[in-house]
């Protein structure tokens, strides 16, 4: 016998890692340089200096400090850096975070299945804001719950509040929301935040149980003339996601961690219920060695100005075309309106010449594609001839 619900997850695969595979195997055939590949989040810009100053100076420690078993929760210096920084960046007044209030992760992934089943019951409901990261939905399946989702904003890719209000229910045990968000690039505004904090704290009094506000934040360092809201503090009952694969790009070295604000009601229950989620999923701790890199690296800078100078070569060359998209304020991905209504169809099209966008029925939405533009700058230029001769495709 095996486990039917694990069989379907991996019968059905992951999209967008389907399509970066194709991609790779095209490029051993044909040559990198011909084949556009827009599909997965591997960010193009070199980790910092630093980083690797950080891992130099780490392998002159003995092996069992090196490589060496820590904490469940994480080395205690390297929670202490992350929860400094948080103070220096987003602590108000007597809200301070310390090192008790952080759990280290292995990545995004890992941070936000550890929340879901440190909040979640057999039964319960997450809502998710679609279009979304298609692996929340199996995160959520994974923590016993059912993922239900609630479409943003048809013309701002905002928050839609009262969609979200209709569907809270009594089963409701988290809204997950994620900004800059993936695969939009939108950014939630202030008021937009506030407007669903007013919602769930009467949600909660209605049905006598929290309902916690869980905020993936991997792309926060990554936006573009905006600025990002600290999403504690709109919500007491919020729990932070965070991952260094894309603000140190460092997406394969799986290192992140779970914020419990001390602000949070539930602070001193789900503390433990983070580390014993950890501890049933078998996370035994997080990469020692980037756990040191982070004592080191916590602070260093983005380099948001690549990301920004890709933005502007992609979102300037398809608008000559006469492509339609949503302007990106954050994250590395573009929103871009398919030219016919079946997104996976347009994708097969753009896929004759050799354009690798993700069609967007996977992030719970039709007739759109996300392009991924953490590619180096001249796959972006190389590509438009090929994006001109897709867009004359459809006009013939």
């Amino acid at each position: 016998m095996i486990n039917e619900q694990s069989y379907a997850y991996g019968a059905s695969k992951s999209s967008i890692r389907e399509i970066a595979a194709y991609g790779a195997a095209r490029k051993a055939e044909i040559g990198a340089e011909n084949v556009f590949d827009f599909s997965i989040g591997n960010p193009s810009v070199p980790a910092p200096d630093a980083v690797r100053e950080s891992i130099t100076h780490a392998l002159t420690l003995p092996a069992i400090a090196l490589h060496g078993y820590t904490p469940a929760s994480g080395l205690p210096a390297a929670r202490k850096a992350v929860a400094d920084s948080l103070n220096r960046r987003f602590a108000s007044g007597n809200d301070t975070y310390s090192a008790d209030d952080l759990y280290l992760t292995c990545g995004a992934a890992a941070s936000i299945s550890i929340v879901l089943n440190a909040v979640c019951n057999a039964g319960d409901e997450v809502i998710v804001i679609a279009p979304y990261f298609p692996e929340y939905a199996v995160f959520i399946q994974n923590a016993g719950a059912t993922c239900v989702e609630v479409l943003a904003d048809a013309a701002t890719f905002q928050i839609d509040v009262a969609a979200v209000e209709a569907a809270i229910t009594e089963r409701t045990a988290a809204v997950m929301i994620d900004s800059p968000n993936n695969p939009v690039g939108a950014v939630y505004a202030p008021e937009n935040i506030e407007a669903l904090a007013e919602v769930l704290r009467a949600k909660t009094v209605e049905f006598g149980h929290p309902i916690y506000l869980i905020s993936d934040e991997p792309y926060r360092e990554i936006a573009y003339d905006v600025q990002v809201p600290w999403v504690p503090d709109f919500y007491d009952r919020t729990l932070v996601c965070y991952s260094y694969s894309k603000s140190l790009s460092l997406p394969g070295e799986r290192i992140g961690w779970v914020l419990v604000p001390p602000t949070n009601p539930e602070h001193d229950r789900l503390v433990p219920a983070v580390a014993g989620a950890g501890r049933k999923m078998g996370f035994v701790c997080a990469p020692a060695l980037f756990q040191r890199v982070l004592i080191d690296c916590v602070d260093e800078p983005t380099n948001i100005e690549a990301y920004a100078r890709n933005r502007k070569a992609l979102t300037e060359g398809l608008s000559r075309i006469g492509y339609e998209y949503v302007e990106p304020q954050g994250a590395f991905y573009l929103w871009m309106k398919a030219l016919e209504p079946d997104a996976n169809a347009f994708f097969e099209r753009a896929k004759s010449f050799e354009l690798l966008p993700v069609p967007s029925d996977s992030f719970g939405c039709t007739g759109w594609v996300r392009i991924g533009y953490c590619v180096s700058y001249d796959t972006i230029v190389d590509s438009m001839p090929a994006w001109q001769a897709l867009w004359d495709s459809y006009r013939q």
